[in-house]
């Protein structure tokens, strides 16, 4: 699923916002990531590219991440930026395993 695809509205399965973040953060750091690496702590987002990604998904999700969902852990990994997209658009996280 593109971008444009979730920006128009279509159901958005964890697997496909998984799947667009990594494309997404591939591009931009020119690595291979996997679902559970942690990004900061293998240095490939720092503090200003996290704000980026803010602004990415909102965009992208059309979501609000506001106040305590503006934590770091929420960020750290692509599985918990997909349970956190899915979180504030009403889905279930309980047990995913995208």
């Amino acid at each position: 699923m593109t971008i444009d695809q979730a920006i128009d509205g279509a159901a958005v399965s964890p697997e496909a916002i998984q799947e667009a973040l990594l494309g997404f953060l591939e591009g931009r750091t020119k690595s291979t990531l996997s679902p559970t690496q942690d990004l900061f702590a293998s240095g490939l987002l720092s503090s200003m590219f996290a704000m980026e990604l803010v602004v990415h998904l909102e965009q992208s999700y059309r979501i609000a991440i506001v106040g305590a969902d503006l934590k770091l852990d929420n960020f750290r990994t692509v599985q918990g930026m997909t349970d956190l997209v899915l979180r504030l658009q009403g889905g279930s996280t309980a047990g995913s395993d995208v």
